[in-house]
């Protein structure tokens, strides 16, 4: 086996191996909070943080103005079904345009594979949703995990790792991961400013939400192998011939 063929499959093997760490991890942490809150113990918490995003005196109305209210209802509809769904069928149609099959299978697994690990952990553990203050936002299943953050996390995260994988500039690579975060944040926090979530259910949401997207880039690296990943710089130029 040529040297260099040899360095490549092995540096894909170490970072592979590294995600792999980091999903069990992050799936670690998701037990680790659902085991707290089935106990109770971040109940203080979340109602402390819950009544700090309202006006006191006044638990029915959110700090802010009503154009903040209205903007936060907004942001939390980008992690809602609809808005996901529409954007993993883009990002789907949009690799399979440029002949990304991996890049599209990963997308649309990793999207399906959340919705369905959300619903069935909510069911599990049905935990009623937060009756501390009126729901800003139509809510009708169980609270944990945050389904909203849970599949924000997986769907943008997914298809910034995607994305990243085919650009070779380094500084397009970041920003495409800061605004995946940023939305992630915000739909995560919108959930709890509206108070249809406790917090606990959100941040159990992004572990669960992270664990698919770094399973995802397991799989991109393990399964879509080194053609499929840009390089990171340019391609060096190759001599003319004659």
């Amino acid at each position: 086996m040529p040297q260099i063929l040899r360095h490549l499959l092995q540096r894909v093997e170490s970072r592979a191996l590294i995600l792999m760490i980091a999903a069990a991890a992050a799936l670690w942490a998701f037990f680790g909070i659902g085991g707290e809150m089935g106990e109770g113990e971040t109940l203080g918490l979340d109602r402390r943080i819950l009544l700090a995003l309202r006006e006191p005196g006044d638990i029915s109305d959110p700090i802010g103005s009503q154009s903040l209210q209205e903007a936060m209802r907004d942001v939390t509809a980008l992690g809602g079904v609809t808005v996901v769904t529409l954007v993993t069928v883009v990002g789907v149609l949009a690799f399979l345009l440029h002949r990304k099959r991996w890049h599209a299978g990963i997308l649309a697994g990793t999207v399906i594979l959340a919705d369905i690990a959300s619903e069935g952990l909510k069911f599990l553990y049905d935990r009623p949703r937060p009756d501390l203050v009126p729901h800003g936002s139509y809510v009708y299943s169980a609270s944990f995990p945050s389904g909203h953050s849970t599949l924000s996390a997986a769907t943008y995260l997914t298809l910034a790792m995607l994305i990243s994988s085919l650009e070779p500039n380094r500084g397009t690579k970041g920003m495409v991961f800061v605004l995946a975060l940023a939305l992630v944040l915000g739909i995560g926090f919108s959930r709890v400013y509206l108070g249809v979530h406790w917090p606990s259910d959100v941040l159990a949401g992004w572990c669960l939400g992270a664990a698919c997207a770094l399973a995802a880039w397991t799989g991109l690296l393990r399964l879509g192998g080194r053609d499929q990943v840009a390089d990171n710089g340019p391609a060096a130029p190759q001599p003319s011939a004659g």
